[in-house]
């Protein structure tokens, strides 16, 4: 990290939130998804700040320095999107440019949607923007765990899944960090933790390599297992038992399309690709003024930690197309 990065808190949407800083200009908002926090971002947090942005990477609610309210539904769709609103005021501005990957993503399309005046432009990193669906998560859980666990319906007992990952933070996170990536996809092809037999753990369907890949140092892994043993896993995986509640407070939400300028990037090798494989091919559709959908080679879910350089570009190129020059003016 630069030496010009700095770190603040700031009260927003009734939690203390912690959040790294860098450069001048018009603010960009990174959001990181699971199990990660705004150290995901180290490598474009310096990218965009050298051309010419406030780039702001906060720690989300549940997550490293930021609070951890202790109930499920506190870290409902509207609570996070509301940290974000609270935010962006905290931080003395109106507007923002939006990016999100993962769960960021995921939070990231709907805020968007409710306040376009505040966000005006949109980055979602490995997961497409998922329309609201006629059926309900907790039904399309049970269809999808007749024969094999899946992860998202794994996670819904509180305290489950958390007690298997804190028994070893460090082997925990590589294996979900490797597992989930390009190396490991095609290393242990067939092998992941998105769907495992029922006779196992989820961490037990985790590959942890003997070797670090190049994109993540022991300096990389210790500053997240040194996050995560802190926060606990807790907070982190509320976002998930919340997506029933989500369904039924965003009605308004049903077939609605994202106006905003709006970038897709994700890694090949992601295997978000193939469980959102129908919204993925209706980007175009659902997205009207979609600026770029980019799969980045030898990439797999961690694309902007995996090749920091590809993604700094495409964010960049995108950020100066918005106004035809960079950097990007206030509406």
């Amino acid at each position: 990290m630069s030496e010009s990065a700095k770190h603040g808190f700031v009260y927003a949407n009734g939690i203390r939130m912690h959040y790294v800083e860098q450069g001048e200009g018009p603010l960009v908002l990174l959001c990181h998804g699971w199990p990660e926090s705004w150290y995901s971002w180290r490598k474009q947090l310096p990218a965009l700040a050298a051309a010419g942005y406030r780039v702001v990477a906060p720690d989300q609610r549940g997550y490293g320095l930021t609070d951890a309210p202790t109930e499920v539904e506190a870290y409902d769709i509207l609570q996070l999107t509301g940290d974000l609103v609270g935010l962006v005021h905290a931080l003395g501005e109106t507007q923002a440019v939006l990016i999100g990957h993962d769960w960021g993503s995921m939070v990231a399309a709907p805020a968007a949607m409710m306040r376009p005046d505040m966000f005006r432009a949109l980055g979602l990193l490995s997961v497409p923007y998922i329309p609201r669906r006629p059926m309900r998560p907790a039904v399309r859980f049970r269809l999808a765990t007749q024969e094999r666990h899946f992860y998202q319906d794994y996670f819904q007992q509180p305290g489950h899944v958390e007690r298997e990952l804190e028994e070893d933070v460090r082997r925990s996170l590589l294996g979900i960090l490797y597992t989930a990536s390009a190396d490991g996809v095609s290393s242990h092809p067939g092998s992941g933790f998105a769907t495992f037999e029922k006779t196992t753990r989820m961490v037990d369907n985790l590959v942890v390599p003997d070797q670090l890949p190049t994109w993540l140092s022991e300096e990389d892994l210790s500053v997240f297992v040194r996050q995560f043993e802190r926060s606990g896993f807790y907070g982190p995986t509320n976002w998930y038992r919340n997506f029933d509640r989500n369904w039924q407070l965003t009605p308004f939400l049903e077939q609605a399309k994202i106006q905003q300028p709006t970038v897709f990037i994700a890694g090949a090798s992601d295997g978000v690709l193939k469980m959102a494989a129908e919204e993925f091919k209706a980007l175009e559709d659902n997205v009207p003024n979609l600026r770029g959908k980019h799969l980045v080679p030898h990439a797999g879910h961690w694309v902007q930690q995996e090749q920091p350089t590809l993604v700094n570009d495409l964010l960049l190129d995108f950020l100066e197309g918005l106004s035809g020059g960079h950097p990007i003016p206030p509406t």
